[in-house]
């Protein structure tokens, strides 16, 4: 099947960092391979302490590069203000415009991490609405006035606004996340899902826009697949499988049927469902011990899905 609604954009983060490369030089890899963007988390003490400022870590990106776009994916909006995050994002907007998609979520996977920033874990999802609630009006330019549960702001600007907007997508695996996304986002972010459910998810915030009076353009919807690259396929589901017990502590056959590995053929076959389901955006988290290794694989991943969704 080959489905030709908008073009078909890869991105790659590294779960374990660069050690074999610099930073510079995996970058400059990547964007020679033909992916469209790096892919960045963001925890503030996650597991134990663990962590990287999603947006510190695009800004640095974005300027070691000037041809490759940022993703953040996704930043724990519901543990930060959002007037000092849309002062963050608007010098970012100044610095490399048009190159950054700001992915959100709740966070709480490690409730721990939640209590660290201060904030009850039972109040992350409406501490979220009216966060996204705040920032995008900010990010528009508005002079806000809001008086909320979480949130009191009168008549507070941040320019300049950046141009072109910077779009957001919002994560999470609820239906209140979904919904989320239909009513304050500019797409969903999906995650250990099949793609049924990444199609159902997707024509429910569709639905949810349409219903609110939005029009969605569609192509913000995400993907995020966690990819195992190494010397051969079994070296390459051990990097998987490594990854994910090390960074989720969890077992990983719990994980597996949402992962992929191998080399780019294999990888490209995982991801092609997702693209049949309408996903125009993937986020490949590459396990490997060679960051330009994987950068030349998810290159070639990428080539194949474009050709597969006709661009």
């Amino acid at each position: 099947m080959t489905v030709s609604i908008g073009p078909v954009r890869v991105g790659l983060g590294l779960l374990d960092g660069n050690e074999a490369v610099g930073r510079r030089e995996f970058l400059d890899s990547a964007a020679a391979a033909g992916i469209d963007h790096v892919v960045n988390w963001d925890h503030v003490s996650f597991r134990g302490g663990w962590g990287t400022d999603g947006l510190v870590r695009s800004t640095a990106d974005l300027c070691l590069n000037e041809s490759i776009g940022a993703y953040v994916s996704v930043y724990l909006l519901a543990l930060r203000h959002p007037v000092l995050v849309a002062r963050q994002l608007a010098s970012l907007g100044e610095i490399a415009p048009g190159r950054l998609v700001l992915g959100v979520g709740v966070g709480g996977d490690d409730r721990a991490e939640v209590l660290s920033a201060g904030v009850d874990p039972r109040t992350r999802g409406r501490r979220m609405d009216e966060s996204l609630t705040v920032l995008r009006r900010l990010l528009a330019g508005e002079t806000v006035t809001f008086h909320g549960e979480f949130f009191t702001l009168d008549e507070v600007r941040v320019l300049p606004a950046p141009a072109p907007p910077i779009p957001i997508v919002v994560g999470g695996r609820s239906d209140a996340a979904v919904r989320r996304a239909g009513l304050l986002g500019d797409g969903w972010v999906g995650v250990w899902c099949s793609a049924n459910r990444f199609r159902e998810a997707t024509a429910r915030v569709d639905a949810e826009a349409r219903a609110a009076g939005r029009s969605l353009a569609g192509d913000l919807h995400t993907m995020q697949i966690w990819a195992g690259i190494g010397d051969g396929a079994l070296d390459a589901e051990e990097q998987v499988r490594t990854g994910i017990e090390g960074f989720v502590k969890l077992p990983f056959d719990g994980f597996a049927k949402y992962c992929a590995w191998g080399d780019a053929a294999a990888i490209a076959d995982y991801a092609r469902p997702y693209l049949e389901a309408g996903c125009r955006r993937f986020n490949f988290v590459g396990c490997s011990r060679d960051p330009s290794a994987a950068a030349e694989v998810i290159g070639e991943v990428a080539g194949i899905l474009r050709r597969l969704g006709g661009t």
